[in-house]
């Protein structure tokens, strides 16, 4: 997959089937889309290209607001559309001047003139152009005066469900682990480095590694203990996380703590990639050091059975 940061550094290709979207997650809806475009092209003799954007737009229309957290940083975004197969794709800068574009002009100045696309593809609900007022129904009307064709998916569902980011968004930020992988087609992850912490765990004999995530948008799950599996130069290892407050020993900032099994590196300052199976517990407040060490005893217990289910 060719990666162009900007529309100008792309110059073009012979008969692109193009979709556009924000695609975070790359979950089973995208998926379908992208098995669609891939399709597209192949009935064209051209090639697949993936118009997207970064910031994600929500951050630049509305900068004071925090509280979007993504499924995806760009370089997943882009691990994860390499593994689809996509031929090309194009990582635009969003901006406020790019939102105010009308969609004629969207569609004349960026699909027709620069990406000369040949065959477009959307998603049942894909809008664009200033205030999204660019519709399926407006993009047929100018598909006929450009000379491309055009086609809309339809929405993927499980169990009845149309799957979106944002309701993996909710499932994760509850707690939900099952619906998110399922929806998402694959297991949640985070990516980090291991930092010092104060050793709370190995003085219970269960020793952790304390993980960064550099991304602050990128979304980290709900509070509570879960069963993960973690890999670190290229070995997969099981283990358990905590994510919280520790409220036991009145902790005061948030910390991401995995206990990896059989497992014995110094290993600080390197990364991990942690995978969520399942969450196991709430987070909780114990009234003695013993309890809490017993709770965590259990919570490995758990940990092991779901991880050789």
């Amino acid at each position: 997959m060719k990666v162009y940061e900007g529309i100008e550094k792309f110059h073009g290709v012979k008969n692109p089937a193009v979709t556009i979207g924000t695609f975070d997650g790359v979950h089973l809806g995208h998926q379908k889309i992208i098995e669609q475009l891939k399709e597209g092209a192949a009935s064209v003799k051209g090639e697949s290209v993936i118009f997207t954007f970064y910031p994600h737009p929500r951050m630049v229309l509305f900068p004071d607001d925090d509280s979007l957290k993504l499924l995806s940083t760009e370089d997943e975004k882009k691990e994860l559309l390499e593994k689809l197969g996509v031929d090309h794709l194009i990582v635009h800068p969003f901006t406020k001047k790019f939102s105010r574009i009308s969609y004629t002009e969207y569609v004349r100045d960026i699909l027709v003139n620069k990406l000369k696309v040949k065959k477009l593809i959307i998603g049942y609900n894909h809008q664009f152009g200033r205030n999204r007022e660019g519709s399926f129904e407006k993009l047929f009307e100018l598909a006929s005066v450009y000379n491309f064709e055009l086609e809309k998916i339809s929405a993927k569902v499980l169990n009845k469900v149309e799957i979106s980011s944002s309701k993996i968004r909710k499932a994760l930020e509850s707690g939900d682990i099952k619906t998110a992988n399922k929806f998402l087609g694959y297991e949640y992850s985070i990516k980090g480095k291991v930092v010092k912490g104060k050793g709370l765990g190995k003085g219970l004999g269960f020793p952790t590694a304390n993980v960064h995530i550099d991304d602050k948008h990128k979304l980290i799950p709900a509070d509570g203990i879960y069963a993960v599996t973690i890999e670190y130069e290229k070995a997969i290892y099981n283990g358990m996380m905590n994510i919280g407050f520790n409220p036991t020993v009145n902790g005061e900032k948030r910390t991401i703590e995995v206990n990896i099994f059989d497992f014995e590196k110094e290993i600080y300052g390197e990364t991990l990639k942690i995978f969520f199976k399942q969450k196991i517990r709430d987070e909780k407040k114990f009234d003695s050091l013993e309890t809490l060490t017993k709770a965590i005893a259990g919570d490995k217990e758990k940990t092991i059975k779901i991880l050789s289910a």
